[in-house]
């Protein structure tokens, strides 16, 4: 027996033991979630949905999708932006059809109970935590230590424009020289952690090691 179902946006024609990446929903690995919004079950149509009718999943892992690149450039303006987008998945294996109003037999993962407020003393002391932690936190986070000296002008490089230069100073990017010796590991940690293609950080490399 097959079903279809709703979730994020989208319907998915499910079958029990199948194994499908959905949009992200919440749970952790193990947990059973239900799927209440059932289009149809094998040849009974909803209108919109089956009365009495659920699906139920388990997790199998929480994940990301593939990073998709969005690159827009204004002709004769000097103005280009790249962004990068991964998308969040859930990846789910099908236990059970249900009609008729049936109870699954696992339940699904009972939403966490809202946290009880805190003393008014902790919360002070959240309240008073010192800034600085903070900012050596995100610093601490940059994916390289800038080197001491006069920052280059990137945007001299083909393809990094005044954004890109920007983000790229912000992760300790700043000269022509740091950029020519990235490393192929150097690369991927970019292409990661920056809306950055690897083949466009490389392509920056290559310009980067004849302006030297």
């Amino acid at each position: 027996m097959f079903a279809v179902i709703k979730t994020g946006g989208k319907q998915y024609r499910v079958a029990a033991e199948d194994v499908l990446k959905i949009e992200k929903v919440a749970g952790d690995a193990g947990d059973m979630v239900e799927f209440s919004e059932v289009l149809a079950v094998g040849g009974e149509i909803g209108a919109p949905l089956v009365a009495g009718a659920l699906v139920t999943a388990e997790i199998l892992e929480q994940g990301r999708a593939r990073k998709v690149i969005s690159f827009k450039k204004r002709r004769r303006q000097n103005s280009q932006r790249t962004k990068g987008h991964r998308q969040h998945l859930t990846t789910v294996k099908i236990a059970e059809i249900l009609t008729g109003g049936a109870k699954p037999s696992k339940k699904a993962a009972a939403k966490p109970a809202a946290k009880e407020e805190k003393p008014a003393a902790k919360a002070e002391e959240k309240k008073a935590a010192p800034k600085k932690e903070a900012k050596t936190e995100a610093k601490a986070a940059t994916l390289f230590s800038a080197p001491e000296g006069e920052a280059d002008d990137l945007t001299k490089i083909k393809g990094i424009g005044p954004v890109a230069a920007k983000q790229l100073n912000e992760q300790g990017i700043t000269t022509f020289a740091q950029i020519a010796k990235l490393s192929d590991a150097d690369i991927a940690r970019i292409d990661e952690a920056m809306p950055f293609s690897a083949d466009q950080i490389s392509d920056w490399r290559d310009q980067a090691k004849a302006m030297k």
